[in-house]
């Protein structure tokens, strides 16, 4: 006779709790009768969460993807206290994701050891996505070292394409050279010297809704509604990857998709596959904005000024995580979003905010 065990967590009585539950009693009479065997796995996931900037959406949205995979049944964030509670997307952890567990703690603190981050944690973990590590020091030593103790199914590291070091191949494929001298790198070598499952992804520019980095794409508004030339550098066909954080999201949470395959490749890029050349994403910009668009390349010998990309083609590909981990491609586009983009723009006050346009002039000849 099978027998089934069902937990229900007594602190989360929720409406949406209440339909699991349901649900649950509702294949309870197929057990009864011999008709199936049924089984509920339950598996627990910590995400940790630096404190902002180009990744600080990234544990927000994996959370929020998380929560509907059957194989996830808690989630907790372990989110570095230097973050400000009073930005996004740390202000909408309450009202977004009101039932994953947040957790505080100084990430920064190179002295952290596995025990003082499992006596913050108090239980051990399935699955680990460690967004917030920058090396195999400190916390993010920790990290791995607890990963390691609890036996984790999977530690994934959210890494950067940063890492590289381009040659003339592009997109850039995961076997592309890497630096060395890297933190990301060095944190990739400890965990699979350490033994772990291990998967890493290497994400290059993003953007979204609830992002505390605006940086690359606000270039061309800060310009573009003030009348300024857009100085880019030549020839203006270089391509670039700009993905929503809520993909690259559903790329880093693609691992539970097939884990065997995802530890045997190890390494996967992460990105849009909707690549756009830098006049292409000025174009874009300057329709949502209603201006008019005045292009100057020059030459990048004069130097970057203030421009958001590389001077070169800089992209990667997700072929990999599509072809390995059925991942079924972004689900964004950035001339979709930029409508509510430039809307985000204007309320952060871009429209009036005081820019400095010297370095643009300095290249301007």
């Amino acid at each position: 006779m099978l027998t089934t065990l069902f937990v229900f967590p007594t602190t989360i009585l929720t409406a949406s709790t209440m339909v699991t539950f349901q649900k649950v009693i509702a294949v309870l009479p197929l057990i009864a009768g011999g008709a199936s065997a049924f089984s509920l796995s339950m598996s627990s996931a910590l995400i940790v969460q630096n404190k902002g900037g180009g990744h600080g959406e990234l544990g927000f949205q994996l959370a929020k993807n998380l929560s509907s995979n059957p194989k996830i049944s808690s989630i907790t964030i372990l989110q570095d206290s230097a973050c400000n509670d009073s930005k996004q997307p740390f202000a909408s952890y309450a009202s977004d994701i009101p039932n994953v567990n947040v957790v505080k703690a100084d990430l920064a603190d190179e002295s952290m050891t596995a025990a003082d981050m499992q006596s913050l944690l108090k239980q051990p973990y399935d699955y680990v996505w460690d967004n917030a590590s920058k090396g195999a020091v400190g916390a993010g030593k920790a990290v791995i070292d607890s990963a390691k103790e609890w036996n984790s199914k999977l530690l994934t590291y959210v890494s950067s394409a940063g890492i590289y070091k381009p040659n003339d191949v592009f997109p850039m494929p995961e076997t592309t050279p890497t630096k060395d001298s890297a933190g990301q790198v060095q944190y990739e070598n400890y965990a699979m010297e350490s033994g772990l499952p291990f998967v890493s992804f290497r994400p290059q520019y993003i953007y979204g809704e609830k992002s505390n980095k605006w940086d690359y794409i606000d270039w061309y508004f800060d310009r573009l509604v003030r009348g300024q030339t857009l100085p880019i550098p030549a020839p203006g066909t270089q391509k670039v990857s700009l993905t929503n954080s809520a993909d690259v999201a559903s790329l880093l949470a693609s691992v539970l998709n097939d884990e065997v395959a995802a530890v045997e490749q190890t390494f996967f890029n992460c990105g849009t596959d909707e690549l756009l050349t830098y006049d292409e994403v000025a174009k874009l910009c300057a329709e949502v904005a209603g201006t008019e668009l005045n292009i100057q390349h020059y030459d990048a010998s004069l130097g970057k000024a203030k421009f958001p990309f590389r001077m070169t083609d800089f992209f990667v590909s997700p072929d990999l995580a599509k072809s390995k981990l059925g991942w079924e491609g972004p689900k964004h586009s950035l001339k979709d979003d930029l409508k509510w983009y430039f809307e985000s723009y204007k309320a952060r006050g871009g429209m009036t905010k005081e820019i400095e346009f010297a370095e643009d002039s300095a290249v301007l000849l």
